[in-house]
Formats: C-alpha cells, structure tokens, sequence
C-alpha cells in the first residue's frame, strides 16, 4: 500500500481561516498555524490536513480555484506553506492538502480563455461547453448537482457547473459520445488528456515540496455520464489509478483520500482510504443530534450519541462491514466533525456528553480525523451569516462550524488582534465558552482527555488502525474488543446500561469514568466510558 503509515495516523483538520490569525486581518493563516504548533504537538497527532489554501475568489470558501500552484495570499506564499512543512515535520508531523480536482473557479485564467474564445481550443477544451442545450438539461440548481450555465463572455453557449455557478466543471470526459451531442468528450481526447496531466504536475509540485498527500475533494465527479450525472465512477475511478500508478514511482510514500467511501466498481481501487463523511449515513447516525439544520439527503433518526438512548449504531457497522469487506486492513478515516456541517458539540450535546464520544472515536479501528477546536469541546454556533457559500442549501448553515478557534480569554479568544467586526466570523459569544488556556488548567477538561486517548492509543497497538475490531455488544453500553487484549464501552445516554460481556472478571480500567465490570459483564453510567485492559 502507499502511504502505509496512514493507517497508524491520527489528523487534525485546520480550516485555515478560522485557526489562527498572525497578522490581525481578522482571517487566520499559516504563521498563525506555525505559532500554534506546539498545541498541535501536544495533542499526539501526526497528520495535519489543511482546507483549501490555494488562491481563489472565495465564492465557496476557497473550493473555487483559481491558481493551484499559488498559495492564496490571505494565507501567505508558497513559500511560508513549505516552511510550515518543515516545520511540522520536525515536529514528527505530515501535512496533507486538499485539492480540489474536479472544478475551479470561473476567475482562473483556463476558463477565460475558453470564456473569450470563438470556441473550442484546438489543443482540448479544459471545460465541458455546449451551444445547444440538450433535451435533458436539469431542472434542478442545487449546488454540488451538475447543471448548464449559460456563458457569462463571448463565447456562445453553455458550460457545465459542478457545484456553484461559479465552479465550472473540468472535462475529464464521457464514457458515451453519441452523435447528436457532439460537444462530449471521450475520456482519452485531448481536452480530459490535459486535465489528467494537469493533476500529476500539481500533485508533483506540492509532493515535490514536502506535502505528505491529499485529500481530495468530489473525488468521484470527474467523469460524468448518465445524462451528464456522475454515474462514470469506474472511469473516474480510473483517472485515480493511473495516477496510484504513477506515484508508486514518483512519490511512493503519498497517500490520496477521497471526500467519502470509494465506489468499489470491481476494478481496482484508486485511493488509499475511505472517509466516513459527517454528512453520510454512517457518522450522521451515531451523531447527528439535528442541532445543526436537516441534511436533506439523510433519513433523519434518533442519533446513538444522544442523552434519549433511542439511537442505533446499526447503520455504521453496516457501513463499516461493506468499507472492510474486500481489504480488512483499508484504512477508513472518521472525523469528529469537520468543515461541512456541524461539531461534535452541537446543541442540545453538553461537555459531560464528549467523553463517550470521543473515546469511541480514538479506539474504534479508524483513521481518526480531529476536527480544530473539538479537543476542547467549542460548540456549534446556530444563526451565523452565509460567509464564502456556506449556506448551500437552506436547511443549514456550514459557518456555525467554522467559527475562530478559542486559545484564551483575551480579545477576540486569542484568536485575532483585529476588530471583532472584522473577523471571519464571529466568535461565541457565550460567556462560558471553552478555551485552550481555561482547559490546560483543568485536568479534568476535554483537552486533557484528548490527550490522554491519543497517547493511549499510541502506546497500545491494540488500539490503533491496525488491529481487528469485534463488536461485543451493539446497544447500550456499545461495547467492543481490540485485537484480543482490550475491550472498549462507552454508554452515551443519560441513563445507566448493562451489557452481559463474558471475560472481563480481572480486566484492568486504564481510562474511563463510571465503569464498574462484574462476572456477568458490564454496569456502565449515564455518559460513561472505558478502557480496559483483558487479563
């Protein structure tokens, strides 16, 4: 596998806006990030995985790309992101980008030039255009739902959008071509030829400087097919092999992950992992509590992490079991949260309710993914203004996960010196709102459990990416074994649970809170958890 050391990872996601602002612009950057390392240190993590950070127009906060080879200036250069590498990696810390692969922005200087061309470019066009609208053109502007935007310059026609009107899809093909719609592309014409070669040199550019690998976003969404919907997942899937084939040469300690679970077409696969995504059925399930708005696309349901113990961990052991299914040892990544919904903390979730959660997160078999301010509990913020996209559909609002990161109990939560009207967005205004300093302080807070997972976790094989993970009991308390040496509950509702576990009598409680185990099994507490140790 390449990149094998990612199934021993743990990451921490920065959105760079929010992290930490050096400056006092009001929008974090990366000198905030490399004045901040030594918290990121502290937390055990050895992977850091940056939100886009390349130059854009922030129509969809930094997704819309306009120079995949310029850092955007609001961060700082290029090179301060290769000094930030190097200084991670000092530190024992990998750093991974996301690239954005299928789209840009309409501001790069490839989609003006077809923008103000008669048409088509004689070496391939890099977007997908038509003069004609086909007969089944869509009805629907949802963003991230491919659609046809009528042409904003002299070019007559249309182009293809892959998410806002403002990200022209890039044209990496179709598996059909018929005669009466000329404009598509075969997948191996000249125009997607470009666009595959485009990748390699941008992943070539940034491996070449340090970075670790990338996650890469609507990874699936390259080849379009079906009446122009992305059913072309064995050929897109086929753009990331080529590219696997290459790096195994290239750059064979990179690893590419893909913004959710790959397709399994029954080819080979092209990425490195799975993300189990906060907005897909498996995380929305055990965590999805509906503080945060509705995600149309998801059955709502009783999340298992809730105070009313009416939850299921069902639908995430099914999609466990399918992502495992042909290679028990894939990794698969699980975030806290991230970027894109809400936190671990959304309300009506309180800080006593974290520790269950995040234990199963850091001993469950997965990559686990550390979403910024989580490690001390900050909350989703509800009623926030749409800044850079973040509202793309109405039923919720991505900036209440967005917010600044709380360092301390100064201006601005540590985070900017600016005015507070001038920042990115607002900071919680709750007066008790947790901060690094206030939990450094406190060896009972969230930071220091976090800590003490993650170190626990590295010094305990069993409890890794690596070990096989046995599910003892799928209610409450969820219980479940590592490898053959430790067995992991947590209960995450209000009410006390029992499990009947056989072979814990003598088992040693190495972290955890209201966990008594008896010759039948397992007493567990209202929102406790455990490590334990087997005899």
């Amino acid at each position: 596998m390449a990149g094998d050391w990612l199934a021993d990872a743990v990451v921490y996601e920065i959105y760079p806006q929010s992290f930490a602002d050096s400056d006092g612009d009001g929008i974090g950057d990366l000198r905030g990030v490399i004045d901040r390392l030594d918290h990121i240190e502290s937390l055990g993590v050895d992977t850091l995985w940056f939100n886009p950070c390349f130059a854009s127009p922030f129509v969809d906060a930094g997704y819309d790309v306009s120079d995949y080879l310029q850092v955007a200036p609001r961060y700082g250069t290029n090179a301060g992101l290769v000094e930030l590498v190097e200084a991670a990696r000092e530190r024992g810390i990998r750093v991974l980008l996301d690239l954005v692969a299928g789209h840009t922005s309409i501001e790069h200087p490839w989609f003006q030039a077809e923008l103000h061309a008669d048409g088509p470019s004689p070496e391939g066009d890099r977007y997908v255009w038509c003069e004609d609208l086909p007969a089944w053109a869509w009805d629907s502007d949802v963003p991230g739902t491919p659609a046809w935007v009528r042409s904003p310059g002299p070019r007559p026609g249309w182009y293809l959008k892959n998410f806002y009107d403002e990200q022209p899809a890039l044209n990496f093909g179709w598996t059909a071509t018929p005669d009466d719609e000329p404009w598509r592309d075969a997948v191996d014409d000249p125009g997607p030829t470009r666009n595959k070669l485009m990748l390699r040199e941008v992943l070539d550019f940034w491996l070449s400087r340090g970075v670790a690998g990338f996650r890469v976003d609507m990874a699936f969404s390259l080849v379009k097919d079906d009446r122009g919907k992305n059913a072309g997942a064995v050929a897109a899937t086929q753009v990331w092999r080529d590219l696997q084939g290459w790096l195994a040469s290239a750059h064979p300690d990179a690893v590419l992950i893909p913004e959710g679970k790959e397709p399994r077409t029954g080819a080979a696969l092209g990425f490195d992992a799975d993300f189990m995504l906060v907005i897909h059925a498996e995380h929305a399930s055990l965590f999805d509590n509906g503080g945060a708005g509705i995600l149309p696309f998801q059955p709502s349901g009783h999340a298992f992490f809730h105070a009313d113990g009416l939850g299921s961990t069902r639908t995430f052991l099914d999609g466990w079991a399918a992502a495992k299914a042909g290679d028990p040892s894939r990794p698969v990544l699980l975030g806290t949260a991230d970027h894109d919904f809400s936190r671990l903390r959304t309300d009506p979730r309180t800080p006593e309710e974290l520790g269950a959660a995040l234990t199963f997160l850091f001993t469950w078999g997965t990559v686990p993914s550390l979403y910024y301010g989580d490690e001390i509990g900050m909350r989703y913020l509800p009623g926030l203004p749409d800044v850079e996209g973040s509202i793309c559909n109405p039923l919720y609002n991505r900036s209440g996960c967005r917010t600044p990161m709380q360092w301390d109990d100064s201006p601005n939560a540590g985070f900017s010196t600016a005015a507070a009207s001038d920042l990115y967005l607002p900071i919680d205004p709750s007066p008790d709102r947790p901060t690094v300093k206030a939990q450094e302080e406190d060896p009972a807070s969230t930071l220091h459990l976090v800590r003490r997972l993650v170190a626990l976790r590295r010094s305990t094989p069993a409890l890794g990416g690596r070990a096989p993970t046995t599910v003892l009991h799928e209610g409450y308390p969820f219980t479940w074994r590592r490898g053959d040496s430790h067995v992991v509950v947590v209960n995450p509702r209000r009410e006390p649970a029992t499990a009947d576990v056989p072979g814990l009598a003598g088992a040693r409680l190495l972290l955890g809170r209201g966990v008594v185990v008896s010759g039948s099994g397992v007493r567990v507490e209202g929102f406790g958890y455990g490590v334990l140790e087997l005899v």
